[in-house]
């Protein structure tokens, strides 16, 4: 079987001990424990805790770092990929993925998620499961919703592509969204293996 990874966005600022940052450890640990790779954006927080689980239950570990942040990354990520800019490490951690998670966090995490399902959204990128762990997006998601299938939504239904379905899923525990994953991969709902 060819080897699948998940994406973790999320905060650069919880430590050890904060609530976000142990449950992107769980995270880590069981997408890692159902037999995914985990990317991350190598750094702290979200990113360490995410790639510490993974490694704690003998995953492997990804972490795609930019030259424009002047920092390596953290000590949890087996495969480092450097790129030079912001904007090429988001596209990589796009690319590389099969299947994203976004964990709560701030501008830096709301970029990422829009930018993934905007792709999804234009069918720029079919097939790979996006979802948001927790409550924390859930208004965001509920709002652009409401104004994507407002009064107009029947003109462009064509090019909105949640007309058929919610192209993020929204999971409340950790176990929901790795179960998701395996579930969305076992139908092949994902780009071609690499």
């Amino acid at each position: 079987m060819s080897e699948k990874i998940v994406t973790v966005f999320g905060s650069s600022r919880p430590h050890e001990g904060d609530t976000d940052y142990e449950e992107a450890r769980a995270l880590g640990k069981a997408l890692a424990s159902a037999g995914f790779a985990v990317c991350t954006g190598g750094y702290g927080g979200v990113m360490e805790a995410a790639s510490r689980g993974a490694k704690e239950a003998g995953g492997k570990t990804y972490g795609v770092t930019a030259e424009f942040f002047g920092r390596k990354a953290n000590a949890w990520v087996d495969v480092e990929v450097r790129k030079k800019t912001w904007e090429e490490r988001l596209f990589e951690l796009i690319e590389i993925a099969d299947g994203f998670v976004a964990c709560r966090g701030g501008t830096g995490t709301l970029v990422e998620l829009a930018v993934v399902w905007e792709m999804l959204n234009k069918s720029v990128m079919a097939g790979k499961p996006c979802v948001v762990l927790g409550d924390f997006w859930q208004p965001i998601l509920e709002r652009v919703r409401e104004v994507e299938q407002g009064p107009r939504a029947a003109i462009g239904a064509r090019v909105w592509g949640e007309a058929n379905g919610n192209l993020v899923h929204s999971a409340k525990r950790v176990e929901d969204a790795v179960e998701y994953f395996a579930e969305q991969m076992k139908q092949g709902n994902t780009d071609a293996a690499r």
